[in-house]
């Protein structure tokens, strides 16, 4: 039984992990579960010297911006964070997380703060990895997100975060892996989802057996969905069930243009959201016939192409060789072959040589993964574009960015904000603008 006391706290603020803040005899308390404003009783399970993370053990004053959590998982499973935060007071907190990140991080403030992007609370997510165990003990196959703070699976029925046909299909899924030949070597369980498609990844470590593929054809049929195989790395999956089918793509209305994927490569979560972040990013970046522009870590072109739609000539660079095919045949599927161009290379490992051989750019859009573009960033020498548009998935690397392209590269930060990707979460996604004479 623990020892450790239960101690009364307000809480001031939420972290980035979307924790309570509080200060106690000179520490700071990190509290899951608690809201700024409240009243909490609290118990340590971390104690460091200048910190300690904490459960919530009773609200005593609860905020006026708490609700009640639709999903029955929340607080077990670790997929969501917030979801006991009111949806609008979610996304001020993670507008707040940015600018704390930009000031106290890179020492730097925004000219101005973008009205926050935002979208559908629930449904949106239309990728996913779920992860599956085979545990006797707890009735068989469990399937869903890790716990908080386990390697553990929370075993779920629904996940309101997931668009409703998947969702309803969890338990269905739950009973196909129950009676494969070996669901104990099945640990996983991608979900990509197109427009009008729906793509299962299985994650298998042995083949499946005839009666196996019996199976899986018949829940693939059933359900209306792609059955995929994956027994090694992401290149190797393969489409199983029906042999015959149109592949997976989605569009960007807007700038006119489709984006085929297959499901183990990686696309936004959140349609809704990308298309938002699209038009907030081609309004900063302002790409116009004759000018040439760079795309760092492109991708499959999310962002290229409508570049190159608005008449400018793009330069992709993306680390994954797959990727940087994926982004040519779209470019050549949407006609815009003649003003693209796309090449492999690592841009953690980008300098000033291997940024000046892009030759002259115009612009330039950066949009890293967690770890940033402080490679690129530093790179950047005299002759670098005027303008920068910069998304971030990571509001502390962005910050760390910031410094270099505000203090050493002469650049003003002429704005900033957040686009919701991730409702009922702490992930934090936004996007900035930089501009220098």
């Amino acid at each position: 039984m623990s020892t450790t006391p239960v101690r009364e706290t307000v809480i001031e603020s939420l972290d980035h992990d979307g924790r309570g803040v509080a200060h106690v005899d000179g520490k700071t308390i990190f509290i899951e579960g608690a809201l700024p404003g409240e009243r909490v009783e609290f118990v340590a399970y971390k104690i460091k010297p200048r910190f300690e993370v904490a459960d919530v053990v009773r609200i005593i004053e609860p905020s006026a911006q708490r609700v009640s959590p639709p999903c029955p998982h929340f607080g077990v499973c670790g997929g969501c964070s917030m979801q006991h935060l009111e949806a609008t007071a979610q996304v001020a907190a993670k507008q707040r997380v940015l600018e704390n990140a930009l000031w106290h991080l890179g020492r730097v403030r925004a000219d101005v703060l973008y009205p926050p992007i935002v979208g559908p609370a629930w449904g949106y997510r239309y990728r996913a990895r779920l992860t599956v165990r085979h545990v006797p003990s707890k009735g068989g196959v469990l399937i869903g997100f890790h716990e908080r703070r386990s390697s553990y699976v929370a075993p779920m029925d629904e996940c309101a975060i997931l668009p409703p046909h998947v969702s309803a299909m969890v338990p269905r899924l739950r009973s196909l892996v129950a009676h494969l030949s070996a669901p104990d070597r099945l640990p996983q369980i991608e979900i990509a989802v197109g427009e009008g498609l729906t793509a299962l990844v299985f994650r298998h470590l042995q083949p499946f057996t005839a009666a196996d593929e019996t199976l899986l054809a018949a829940f693939a049929r059933d359900e209306g969905v792609q059955v995929w195989g994956q027994l090694s790395g992401p290149d190797s999956a393969r489409r199983l069930f029906p042999a015959e089918a149109p592949g997976l793509a989605y569009t960007l209305p807007e700038f006119g243009v489709s984006m085929a994927f297959r499901p183990t490569d990686f696309t936004q979560v959140n349609m809704g959201i990308n298309r938002l972040l699209m038009r907030r990013a081609m309004q900063l970046l302002d790409p116009r016939p004759g000018e040439r522009i760079a795309d760092l870590f492109c991708g499959l072109g999310n962002f290229s192409l409508p570049i190159a739609k608005a008449g400018a000539r793009v330069v992709g660079v993306e680390g994954s060789d797959a990727l940087v095919r994926r982004a040519g045949e779209n470019a050549c599927a949407n006609g815009l072959e003649a003003r693209s161009e796309f090449y492999a290379a690592n841009l953690f490992e980008a300098t000033e040589d291997s940024v000046a051989a892009l030759g002259h750019l115009d612009k330039m859009l950066i949009d890293p993964p967690r770890e940033g573009a402080i490679a690129v960033v530093k790179a950047l020498g005299a002759s670098a574009p005027p303008r920068i548009v910069y998304v971030s998935c990571n509001p502390a690397t962005l910050a760390r960015d910031t410094a270099v392209l505000v203090h050493e590269k002469g650049y003003r930060l002429k704005g900033a904000g957040i686009a919701n990707m991730f409702p009922q979460t702490s992930h934090v996604e936004s996007i900035a603008l930089f501009e220098r004479d």
